[in-house]
């Protein structure tokens, strides 16, 4: 599958993805990239964020490719029985364990737990072993139980532009070569 076959869905998580973040680098270059805007960034209610998240699925005229980091992913995850349109796969990066009680914010563990049924589409999630907001284990754990290729980012923080992952190159490689792969 190439970019322009699918309608691709950045998904950001907590307080959105700012302008030097990897997600927004995406969606400025990929001309069929939309964001999944939420109308409160940083008090996020699941059950909004999970709505909006289905509407833009539903209003997709192509299949979807997720493209979710930190609380982007438990919206995504948890918007999935609800989409009625076809979702050709996922790029996961950096899952936040919601269920921690040490989370800050503490309503962010509203997103959780995460389902554990496996994806009905290919999947690959990308982890760094010193994420602040979730550790290596947990990411592992949970894409064992989705069926998502996990990918040890190294030690690479929560994978954002504080991190360092402004143009991310090597997560551009890693969609690129997961898109390729993808049926249309």
């Amino acid at each position: 599958m190439k970019a322009s076959d699918a309608d691709i869905l950045i998904v950001p998580g907590y307080t959105n993805s700012g302008p030097d973040h990897w997600q927004t680098r995406w969606q400025n270059k990929l001309t069929s990239a939309r964001r999944v805007e939420q109308a409160e960034w940083a008090k996020p209610v699941r059950e909004d964020w999970v709505a909006r998240m289905v509407e833009e699925v539903n209003a997709s005229a192509k299949p979807v490719v997720i493209v979710a980091h930190s609380l982007g992913v438990a919206t995504a995850i948890h918007a999935l029985p609800h989409v009625e349109k076809k979702i050709a796969g996922a790029f996961l990066v950096a899952p936040p364990e919601v269920t921690n009680p040490k989370i800050r914010p503490k309503h962010l563990m509203t997103f959780g737990p995460y389902p554990r049924d496996p994806l009905p589409f290919p999947s690959v999630m990308i982890a760094s072993r010193n994420d602040p907001f979730g550790s290596y284990d947990h990411a592992g754990d949970i894409a064992n139980a989705w069926g998502s290729l996990l990918v040890d980012a190294g030690e690479s923080g929560h994978i954002n532009s504080e991190s360092g992952h402004g143009p991310w190159p090597e997560g551009t490689m890693v969609f690129a070569q997961f898109l390729s792969k993808l049926q249309v």
